[in-house]
């Protein structure tokens, strides 16, 4: 079960929680904690099985996405991803901040930087991807990590990235030694971006922080090069 359909059943529980103790001193009905229960985990079950927990996924978001710190976090997180994919020639085709944008630009309610990585497709369903390939997209998808940790000095996001490079190199028959060697070898390159085009970055975080465009994010890089 995902962390977020989780997250969700012990909203719930806390809830109905609430609800038993403070139910007698606002003379609720014994019966309410017991509606409630049904109707909460029959919902949690229908967000897992239905909307693949995507509605867990918003929720958790907007109730733990209040604090300006981790809206910050994510920014300059998300930020590292994009500069690292433009410098490397990899198209960004959108960005969200959260789960709701990205629920309402019709995405999953994930929130991130997505790739027109159509040539990444093609080359794993071939088998054949290029190291040239493989290395670009290790660095972007380590470049959130990074810019987290030059930022703030830690990383607390970065865990899906992590999962993608795991999984393209199982399923490219890699031995596991090789897989934290690639994670290295990606965040030393794309420190490097990072603390090279630093400029660049800070005008791009507040681009993005304002909601603007792809194109006008890529021009706002272009412009502090």
């Amino acid at each position: 079960m995902k962390d977020t359909s989780l997250n969700i059943i012990a909203i719930s529980i806390f809830a109905i929680t609430v609800s038993i103790i403070l139910g007698p001193l606002f003379n609720l009905p014994e019966a309410v904690p017991a509606i409630a229960t049904f109707c909460l985990l029959g919902l949690a079950t229908l967000d897992t099985f239905q909307w693949q927990g995507q509605g867990g996924t918003i929720l958790v978001d907007l109730l733990g996405g209040s604090s300006k710190q981790k809206r910050d976090r994510i920014l300059h997180h998300e930020a590292g991803h994009f500069l690292v994919a433009h410098l490397l020639g990899i198209p960004v085709s959108s960005y969200a901040l959260s789960a709701i944008e990205a629920f309402k630009q019709g995405q999953t309610a994930q929130g991130g930087v997505r790739f027109e990585d159509e040539q990444l497709a093609s080359q794993l369903q071939s088998g054949t991807l290029s190291s040239q390939i493989l290395d670009q997209y290790c660095t972007v998808w380590m470049a959130g990590i990074v810019a987290e940790k030059i930022v703030y000095g830690s990383a607390q996001g970065g865990v899906e990235d992590r999962t993608k490079i795991r999984a393209i190199l199982t399923q490219l028959r890699r031995p596991n030694s090789e897989i934290q060697l690639k994670q290295n070898l990606a965040s030393m390159r794309a420190k490097n971006l990072l603390e090279n085009h630093k400029s660049a970055y800070e005008a791009l975080v507040e681009t993005m922080e304002k909601r603007a465009t792809v194109a006008e994010c890529c021009d706002t890089i272009q412009q502090n090069l």
